[in-house]
């Protein structure tokens, strides 16, 4: 009986180390659970923040290309525009200091006078000669005047490509600047996601700690309940049998008593007859 009570206080005891316990891995599983949350969502959020860095990077490289080619047809302009300043220049030195103006007013008077005044053919040769001359002029004016035609059209076209690249410039340079803020923001976004992995490794090593230790306490408080009940079973059996043995014992005792009734021709009680009519109460 006192090992029965020893054990039911050492159960006791153990079963509230237990539940205590039970609550604490409960308690570690939580807080472990609620890590991996959040590191499912800081997750999610770098992906997001990757998805739109690389997204701005993809745009940046299409911008890069597309100031490079800007760059390059300004050169390749810049080159047709030294070109033409040369062919301009060599115009001009062959250029005689009339203006385009005045020789084709000296050109009409000319042919007036060729056609309206009766001349000789040694007379109209010279006349003749100088329009040739002068047509010649206005040719080399005329060249003069496309050139620099289409150099302010080049001119105009290589501000609007230096333009152009410069938008394209600024414009990715301000994508470089968000893409460097978006992966800023992401590479401290994975080390949280790096620092919450080892608490959440830390928390599940405890839960584990937890769970083990539990489950020893629950072997533990198995076995010797096991050990009660194998004991109460054995007080059980030892009761049964002491019980018995009264029983033979008072059954006897009252035979005894019915028999000296029954020498001294007492009448006996039909209970006192049939426990001397009893085979069982003579062993």
């Amino acid at each position: 009986m006192q090992r029965i009570g020893d054990l039911s206080r050492e159960l006791s005891l153990i079963k509230e180390k237990r539940d205590l316990l039970d609550l604490e891995v409960r308690e570690w599983l939580k807080k472990r659970n609620s890590i991996h949350e959040q590191i499912r969502r800081l997750r999610a959020e770098a992906a997001g923040l990757r998805e739109k860095r690389d997204a701005l990077n993809e745009r940046v490289q299409e911008l890069k290309k597309l100031r490079e080619q800007a760059k390059m047809q300004s050169k390749k302009i810049h080159d047709q525009i030294l070109k033409l300043e040369e062919e301009v220049e060599n115009s001009m030195e062959k250029r005689l200091p009339r203006n385009m103006r005045e020789i084709e007013r000296k050109i009409k008077s000319l042919d007036w006078k060729i056609q309206t005044t009766p001349l000789t053919l040694e007379e109209e040769r010279p006349l003749v000669n100088q329009v040739r001359l002068l047509e010649a002029q206005l040719s080399i004016h005329k060249q003069i005047e496309v050139l620099d035609k289409r150099l302010v059209e080049l001119k105009t076209e290589k501000e609007a490509l230096a333009v152009k690249a410069k938008h394209y410039h600024e414009e990715l340079s301000e994508f470089a600047e968000q893409s460097q803020k978006f992966h800023k923001t992401m590479v401290d976004v994975l080390k949280k996601v790096d620092s919450f992995r080892v608490e959440a490794n830390r928390m599940h090593q405890k839960y584990m700690e937890a769970k083990q230790q539990a489950q020893e306490l629950h072997q533990k408080h198995a076995e010797i309940s096991h050990q009660v009940s194998s004991l109460r079973q054995v007080l059980y059996r030892e009761e049964e049998e002491k019980q018995a043995q009264r029983q033979l014992e008072l059954r006897k005792e009252l035979k005894e008593k019915a028999l000296k009734k029954m020498k001294r021709g007492e009448k006996l009680s039909w209970e006192e007859f049939k426990i001397l009519n009893d085979t069982n109460s003579t062993k």
